[in-house]
Parts: structure tokens; sequence; C-alpha cells
């Protein structure tokens, strides 16, 4: 019995040892076999498209730091959008948007416009806005300081004969009043000459001719009027509000109604000319009472006239 066990011992050692070498054998094998032929799909890197970094509203101009690149399945990839390798976002510096674009959405040419492209200008324009061009000169034109885009006052200077007043029953010497009146404020400027991208002004700029701006219907109207009574000029104003600005920008909405602060007449900055603003009704001079040797002066009487 003892001698079985022992044999069977024997053999399952024999057993196992030759069941390792055969296993070692066959991965041996395999480690040097070829690898297979045939190819292992690798997906294809996707391609990247133009997208809009954030919302992008209607008539908004547009700059490089509005687009990013996204990669994009290139079996969803429309014929329209903007691939890598065709252009770059700076290509698009300028343009305005035709139509609202949402956060990460592809850019198409369709929903954008060129400087120069029929309906560029329309786009450009605010819902319910409208553009007018006013004509400038080098001087009036801020020495050519002004960029599409920026903000500015219009100013009006008018020249008017003053009206006929009397003094003592006679009618006194009439002049030329000079007067600005600063018309319209916080317009924003959308076009110098025909150029609406601020970059390509340059030195061209300094020699400008008409500056067209975004305003209202009503404005366009005073604009129109403005421009038929007197010489029109910008004022740059400050990317700062300031403290008085919505004061002024209040004023606005009423811009035929002069305000304090909006007008200067040539008696302000000259005080040897008469003020035709200051009421008709004012004092006669000191009237001078002689009593003996002794004199006293008192308050003249409220004019009657003019």
């Amino acid at each position: 019995m003892r001698a079985r066990t022992l044999l069977l011992l024997v053999v399952a050692l024999i057993l196992a040892g030759g069941t390792t070498m055969m296993a070692r054998v066959w991965l041996a094998s395999q480690r040097s076999q070829p690898a297979d032929a045939s190819p292992i799909a690798v997906p294809t890197p996707a391609k990247s498209v133009l997208i809009a970094r954030s919302g992008i509203q209607r008539g908004q101009l547009l700059k490089p730091e509005d687009f990013a690149w996204e990669p994009w399945p290139e079996g969803g990839i429309d014929k329209n959008y903007v691939v890598i390798g065709t252009k770059t976002p700076e290509s698009f510096a300028g343009w305005v948007a035709r139509n609202p674009v949402s956060a990460g959405e592809p850019i198409t040419e369709a929903q954008i416009v060129a400087p120069g492209n029929r309906g560029f200008l329309a786009a450009a324009l605010r819902p319910g806005m409208r553009a007018v061009s006013v004509p400038v000169s080098i001087t009036s034109g801020i020495s050519g300081f002004v960029f599409p885009g920026d903000q500015v006052d219009l100013v009006v200077t008018i020249t008017n004969q003053e009206a006929p007043h009397s003094s003592g029953g006679n009618v006194g010497p009439l002049r030329d009043i000079k007067a600005s009146e600063t018309v319209l404020r916080d317009i924003r400027v959308i076009a110098i000459d025909q150029k609406l991208d601020a970059a390509k002004t340059g030195e061209a700029n300094a020699n400008i001719k008409t500056v067209t701006l975004e305003v209202t219907p009503k404005e366009s109207a005073v604009i129109a009027l403005a421009s038929d009574m007197g010489k029109l000029s910008l004022s740059l104003r400050s990317l700062t509000p300031g403290p008085d600005d919505s004061k002024q920008q209040a004023n606005n909405d009423s811009p035929l109604t002069p305000q304090a602060d909006t007008y200067t007449v040539d008696a302000d900055i000259n005080p040897l000319l008469r003020n035709p603003l200051k009421p008709k009704g004012g004092v006669d001079s000191d009237v001078v009472i002689l009593r003996g040797s002794s004199a006293a002066s008192t308050p003249g009487a409220p004019k009657t006239g003019g």
C-alpha cells in the first residue's frame, strides 16, 4: 500500500512538471510569432471648426476673441462650416453678425457679412436704429481720432442775427450772434467715410469727409435740421462715464429743448458782447440825487423795454 501511494505521488509530480513545461513552451511560441498583418482600426482624429466663444448678437462687430476652434466629428462637418486650416479668426475681424449666434455654435459665412458687402451697414445697425452720415472736416472730426465703435456727442454752431430791441424808444444796433449747442449725446459711430473697420482707417482717417452715426428716427431728423442750420462738430466721449452723464442722457430724450449746460453763446466768451439770452427786463443805472452839498444814489427802476 505504501509503495502504491509513493508511485502515485511520483506520477503526479511528473505530470505537473510536464504541464508546466508545455505551458512555458506555448507562451514562448506565442511571443515569437509575428504580429497579425491586418491593421487595428484607429479612430480618425476629429477636425476643428470655428465656433462662437460666447453668444453673438445681431449687428455685433466681430473681433478675433469672439471665436474659438472646437474639435468636430468629420462626419458631422457641414460644407458651410469654417474648418481649421482654411481661415483664421483674425480674418473675420470687423465683420458683423447678420443673425444671432449661440455660444458653441459653428460659424458659417451666411451668419456674418464682410465690410463692403451688400447688407453690411444694415446688419450693423441695432433694431429700430437708423444710419445718418454727417460732413466733417479735419478739426470738426477730431483730427482723425474718431473710429468706428466710438461714442460721440454732436455739436452744431450757428450764426443768427439778434432780434431788435428798444432802448428808450429807439431800436438798438443789431449784430450777428454766434452760438453752439450740443444737440445729441452718446451716439455710436459705425463708419468713417466708407470704412467700417477701425483697423483699416489708418492715416487716411485724418482726411475724413463723412462720419456715419447710428441714431433713432427722431435723432436723424435733428441731425438733418442741424446740418442745415450750421456747422457740425463731433465731441469724443470717454470710455468711462462721468458723474453727469446720466443726467445729460436724460436730456437727450428732448434734444430740441435747450439745457443750461448744452449751449454756449459768444457773450459767454467775450463779456463785451451783450448776451441776448438775458431777460429783456433789467435795471437802469443808479439815479444820483443831489441835496445841497451832499449826493446820494438809489437803484433805478426796472426797464420796461427790451
